[in-house]
């Protein structure tokens, strides 16, 4: 485990730049329902509303960060296409914005992501690159791609645009909910919690912010805790969205600000969380998107909130592993 320099603690996101990409994201990005259930408050002693992101464009809520950012870029920077590095659902992301604003996408993906998005990410149109995630240094092969080819590159999360688009999702879902005592939302690089919090804290400054890490990435947490980005060793989890081991040099100052805690899930937590979501949401969640709600069923919460939100992040899982996990 190693340090690694933090950024400047000065906010570079704020509200009004998540309350501009809802305008931007207006009739583009699908506005995601809103479940309840009453067998989850039972269960969790709280009132639950879970904003379904996977119900979004792509299957997640990358959609929303990868459209903000590219459709802020100039008629001459569309013109050379962008780039992008992800596992999977950032790539779709950025691959479908790149078709809807009439440019081109080169994705630089690792060779062990899931084949659903690998062909759903190439379905849209994009060319894709593969790298090896636990031997190579994928932002350092990612900015030599873009620069090579004469592409913008977008990064899944250190982005102020990205954070500010993801923050979309919360802002939604508080605008539907109202007050909320606490909002638990998965963490990989930090910018969806990143642009979430803002939104949050904006609205309602009293509302806690919990992120949610699998137990085998647990770089935001110790991060937070020691003051400083932490490195850890690649993650080898289901949660692939999750598997980072880095926070983002953006995304960690401003999540250092507004976050109230992280809380830890382990695989089988996130695989009852995702059993959970089938049999009585009766939605499909692929294990990043089920982190969240892992949690709370968990009892990983401080505390004694009342009404609670949480993320569910995405659903992009090929029906093989999705009951391969599911079946145990």
């Amino acid at each position: 485990m190693s340090a690694a320099p933090s950024a400047p603690s000065a906010p570079s996101v704020s509200f009004a730049d998540v309350r501009e990409a809802a305008a931007r994201l207006d009739g583009v990005a699908h506005r995601t329902p809103v479940l309840t259930s009453r067998t989850l408050n039972a269960a969790v002693g709280a009132e639950v509303f879970v904003k379904c992101e996977n119900f979004q464009r792509v299957g997640a809520f990358k959609f929303r960060g990868a459209y903000n950012a590219a459709a802020r870029l100039s008629a001459g920077q569309l013109a050379k296409g962008i780039a992008a590095y992800s596992s999977g659902n950032h790539a779709q992301a950025t691959a479908l914005a790149a078709r809807e604003l009439g440019t081109t996408a080169v994705i630089l993906m690792p060779e062990d992501a899931p084949r659903s998005k690998r062909e759903a990410t190439a379905g849209y149109g994009a060319e894709i690159v593969t790298y090896d995630r636990y031997t190579e240094d994928r932002t350092a092969l990612g900015e030599a791609l873009a620069a090579d080819r004469g592409l913008v590159l977008i990064p899944p999360y250190d982005h102020p645009d990205v954070v500010a688009g993801q923050g979309t999702a919360a802002l939604e879902l508080l605008e539907e909910t109202g007050p909320l005592d606490a909002l638990v939302v998965p963490v990989g690089g930090g910018g969806l919690i990143a642009g979430s919090a803002t939104a949050a804290k904006a609205l309602h400054p009293g509302i806690r912010v919990v992120g949610v890490e699998p137990e085998a990435g647990d770089d935001t947490k110790r991060s937070l805790d020691s003051g400083a980005r932490v490195t850890v060793p690649v993650p080898r989890t289901i949660a692939d969205g999750q598997a980072l081991s880095t926070p983002g040099e953006l995304t960690f100052p401003i999540n250092q600000r507004l976050v109230d805690a992280i809380s830890l899930v382990g695989d089988g937590e996130i695989v009852d969380a995702m059993r959970f979501a089938f049999e009585r949401l009766k939605i499909v969640l692929e294990p990043s998107g089920a982190s969240a709600l892992a949690a709370l069923m968990a009892g990983r919460l401080e505390g004694a909130p009342r009404r609670i939100g949480v993320i569910a992040s995405g659903g992009n899982i090929d029906a093989r592993r999705f009951a391969e996990l599911t079946g145990r």
